[in-house]
C-alpha cells in the first residue's frame, strides 16, 4: 500500500486495519513524523510505545523482530517508533519481515520515520507489493495544502477556523505541521472548544497563545535550559521527541537566543543591573515583552566569559551534530543537559 501528503487523510483508515508495518519517508521530515504520529493514534489498541533509533537498529539487526514479539512490561499492548536517516533500518526491516512470512509469534505494529529516504529506497522496496504494509512519501507542502490540513486538525478539535488563521499558524510555524498541530491543540485547549461544542477563533486568541515565529515552538525548551531549569527539562526533552523537533533547528533557535543575549550583554555593560535594563528595552520594544523575564533569568547567568563559553559550545555542538546526524537527537539531549547543569550554578 502507497501513500502520499495527497491522500494520506483518505488512506490512512484503511492502512490502519490492513497493515502491521508503516514507513514514512521523504523531503518533509516534519510531515513523515506527524504521519506517524496520527497512525499510531489510530491504532485500535496502542498501549505501550517502544522508541528505537536507527542506529540501534544498525547495531543489532535482530532487534527490531524481538522487540515487535515482546510482551509488553505491563502485559499490554505496544508499538514500536523507529528514527532512521537513509537505510539505517534495512537490515532490520528485512529480519522482521522474515519472521513475520515464516509465521513467528504475533508481531506488534512498526511504524518507521526515515530521514533522507524515498518510496524508492532499498527499505522501502522491502515491502513492495505487501498487502500488510505502508509506504507514505512526503514532500514539503505548499501554503494551501498546510492551510488545509490545519483546519481539518482545527475541526477535529471544535475549531471552525477560517483560512487566514490557519495560513497565519502555517507561517509561524515554519510550516512545520507537528508544530503546527500543537499551536491548534494550545488554541482548542484556551478557547474550550470541542466536536460537541465548537467554537471560531478569533486573531486576538491566537495573539494570546500563537507562535509568532518558527522559534517559538522551540522556546519552551530554550527558555528550560538557559534558564538552568533543570526540574523542567526531562519534561521538554520529552515533548522534543513526542514533536520529533529536529534537532538542528532546534539548535539554531538556541544559537539565536544565545546570539541575542551577547547583544544585549554588550548594551548592559559589565556592571549594568540587568532588572532595570530588560524593563527599558522591553518598554523601546527591543525585547518583546512575553519574552522578558525569561531573557532576563538568561542575562543574570550568561554573562561575560560564561557568555562566550555558551557560544562557544554551541558551535561545536552544532559541528558534531552535521558530522553525526543519525546520532544527533542524543547528543543534543546530552549537551542540553550539561548547559542547564551549568546555568543553575
Amino acid at each position: 500500500m502507497k501513500a502520499n501528503q495527497k491522500d494520506f487523510a483518505a488512506v490512512a483508515p484503511r492502512a490502519v486495519r490492513a497493515c502491521r508495518t508503516f514507513f514514512f519517508c521523504g523531503p518533509d521530515e516534519a510531515g513523515a513524523a506527524a504521519a506517524a504520529q496520527r497512525i499510531a493514534a489510530m491504532l485500535e489498541d496502542p498501549g505501550e510505545r517502544v522508541d528505537l533509533s536507527g542506529a540501534d537498529l544498525r547495531r543489532d539487526p535482530v532487534l527490531l523482530a524481538d522487540e515487535a514479539r515482546s510482551s509488553s512490561l505491563f502485559a499490554g499492548a505496544r508499538h514500536i517508533m523507529v528514527r532512521a536517516s537513509g537505510e539505517e533500518a534495512h537490515d532490520a526491516l528485512a529480519n522482521h519481515l522474515a519472521a513475520i512470512d515464516a509465521g513467528e509469534g504475533q508481531a506488534c505494529p512498526v511504524l518507521i520515520v526515515a530521514t533522507a529516504a524515498t518510496d524508492k529506497s532499498r527499505t522501502a522496496k522491502l515491502l513492495d507489493g505487501r498487502g500488510d504494509a505502508l509506504v507514505a512519501m512526503f514532500y514539503p507542502p505548499d501554503l494551501g495544502q498546510l492551510r488545509d490540513a490545519i483546519r481539518t486538525a482545527g475541526e477535529e478539535r471544535g475549531l471552525r477556523m477560517s483560512g487566514p488563521i490557519a495560513e497565519r499558524i502555517a507561517r509561524a510555524t515554519g510550516f512545520d505541521i507537528r508544530l503546527a498541530r500543537s499551536e491548534v491543540e494550545k488554541l482548542a485547549l484556551y478557547l474550550d472548544a470541542s466536536p460537541e461544542a465548537p467554537v471560531t477563533p478569533d486573531p486576538q486568541a491566537l495573539d494570546a497563545i500563537g507562535a509568532r515565529t518558527e522559534d517559538d515552538g522551540f522556546m519552551p525548551l530554550v527558555n528550560a535550559v538557559l534558564g538552568g531549569q533543570t526540574d523542567r527539562l526531562a519534561g521538554e526533552l520529552a515533548r522534543m521527541r513526542e514533536l520529533s523537533l529536529n534537532p538542528v533547528g532546534l539548535l539554531l533557535a538556541f544559537e539565536r537566543r544565545a546570539a541575542q543575549l551577547a547583544q544585549l550583554n554588550a548594551r548592559l555593560g559589565p556592571r549594568g543591573a540587568v532588572g532595570p535594563f530588560v524593563d527599558a528595552e522591553t518598554k523601546a520594544r527591543r525585547i518583546f515583552f512575553k519574552d522578558s523575564r525569561d531573557i532576563g533569568v538568561q542575562l543574570e547567568r550568561w554573562r561575560g566569559k560564561r557568555l562566550e563559553r555558551l557560544v562557544a559550545r554551541l558551535v561545536e555542538l552544532h559541528r558534531a551534530l552535521l558530522a553525526n546526524s543519525p546520532a544527533s537527537e542524543t547528543l543534543l539531549a546530552q549537551a542540553l543537559a550539561g548547559i542547564a547543569a551549568a546555568g543553575r550554578r
